[in-house]
């Protein structure tokens, strides 16, 4: 059984903060070996009011700072997201009270800002608003850990109205073939 990093997110997200986000900050902070062989336990009250599409991004990443696994409590936005998909019946298993962690690290997200990470490793991570003016000529929105629903529902938000600079090429994939109208 794997150690465990339990991460505790305090305070509100702001408007476009989300778990990709959460996930860049984490491993910005921690590095891409931060949890290496670990189990990380993502928790607090910003996770509860995270969606599952969030939660999903984040458990996924966890191998990107060497972790085993990624874990967020179960609560009333886990069983809405498995209520029709679950096929079989199914147990919740919860962290002890009192149990014990390699390490306890907290985060006041309040002020997050979206989080952009720079080539070559996802730990080269910084705030938008330290990331200058630079010219791209590619974007993909999606993927396994941004391409669900509800990502591509805020890509679309951040979108509209606008067009695609002109040598700039844009990639959408999304990360699942279900849908709801």
């Amino acid at each position: 059984v794997p150690q465990t990093i339990k991460f505790v997110y305090h305070g509100r997200l702001p408007t476009w903060i989300g778990g990709k986000d959460l996930i860049l900050h984490t491993i910005g902070d921690i590095g891409v070996e931060g949890a290496l062989y670990m189990a990380m336990e993502f928790t607090g009250d910003a996770i509860h009011r995270l969606p599952m599409d969030g939660r999903l991004t984040m458990c996924n990443m966890a191998i990107e700072a060497g972790g085993k696994a990624g874990i967020c409590p179960v609560d009333d936005v886990t069983e809405a997201y498995l209520k029709g998909r679950a096929t079989r019946p199914y147990t919740v298993y919860a962290s002890d009270a009192d149990a014990t962690y390699a390490r306890v690290i907290e985060y006041d997200v309040s002020q997050l800002e979206p989080q952009v990470a720079f080539p070559h490793l996802p730990s080269n991570v910084r705030p938008l608003s330290r990331v200058g003016d630079i010219p791209i000529d590619q974007v993909v929105i999606g993927s396994c850990t941004n391409g669900r629903e509800h990502d591509l529902e805020v890509a679309a938000k951040i979108l509209a109205g606008r067009q695609v600079a002109p040598g700039v090429r844009c990639i959408i994939i999304p990360g699942t073939q279900e849908w709801s109208p």
